[in-house]
């Protein structure tokens, strides 16, 4: 059971909505991965967490393993490579060390 903190005038603060989850991985990973690849031919430096935040997708069956398995696919696959390491904004890491992305040519010439 979560505890809720109300406001000091005695509100209760509104909850965030949790992203909806996949049912099975495959439907999962046809869902996010399109979004990834726009990432990676921005040719910005990012987080995983901040393109699926920014873009709503919803959690995979397997939440400490499937985001993972994600980027190493698209790493593998040629489409990002490692940029360095940033404080995590996700809410629920608590500011923990995550590695950060940056596409490659490979991701700019799949979105031409």
């Amino acid at each position: 059971m979560t505890t809720i903190q109300p406001a000091l005038d005695g509100t209760i603060p509104e909850q965030p909505k949790a992203r909806p989850r996949a049912e099975d991985y495959e439907t999962w990973l046809a869902a996010v991965w399109p979004k990834y690849l726009e990432a990676a031919a921005d040719g910005r430096t990012f987080t995983c967490f901040e393109i699926a935040d920014a873009n709503k997708l919803p959690e995979p069956p397997d939440s400490a393993h499937h985001w993972g398995r994600l980027m190493t696919l698209l790493k593998d696959e040629g489409y990002i490579r490692t940029a360095g390491w940033a404080c995590s904004n996700r809410p629920t890491v608590h500011h923990s060390g995550v590695r950060t992305w940056k596409g490659t040519a490979a991701a700019r010439r799949a979105a031409a």
